[in-house]
């Protein structure tokens, strides 16, 4: 009987152990998951404006607004944030020869929700988790 209750309050100070890894995993699991899907909206956003670019008689402007577009749609929070390159004179290599291609490059500027400031706190000045820039490209050959 002695014996047990000297182990009085372990499971709270198990708790109090534990608890903020679990949290910080389960957050941290939550934020890249929202970093991949930001990614993938950004692969497809650049996706969908090279299909606009292989188009005849289509310019920049055009596939910067279906970029802008499919950006809004994907609901990304930033999206006029984010800067589209398109180049519709590239080439790519089609066996022994070449052929005229467009290259649309989306670039975004990501930040983590939680990780950045939980980062700050705990070692002042940290960078961990602190804003970068996403970046998707697609090639495709040009319609003659």
């Amino acid at each position: 009987m002695t014996r047990r209750a000297g182990e009085r309050g372990n499971a709270l100070i198990e708790t109090a152990l534990t608890l903020p890894l679990v949290l910080l995993v389960s957050v941290s699991i939550f934020e890249f998951g929202r970093a991949y899907q930001t990614w993938q909206v950004l692969t497809n956003a650049a996706r969908e404006g090279a299909r606009v670019a292989v188009l005849p008689g289509t310019t920049a402007g055009d596939v910067q607004s279906r970029v802008a577009a499919y950006l809004a749609s994907g609901q990304l929070d930033n999206a006029a944030n984010a800067t589209v390159v398109v180049n519709q004179n590239a080439a790519i290599s089609i066996g022994a020869g070449t052929a005229a291609a467009s290259l649309v490059t989306v670039n975004y500027p990501f930040t983590f929700i939680v990780l950045q400031p939980v980062a700050q706190l705990v070692v002042n000045g940290s960078t961990l988790g602190a804003p970068f820039t996403m970046s998707a490209s697609s090639e495709m050959r040009n319609e003659q």
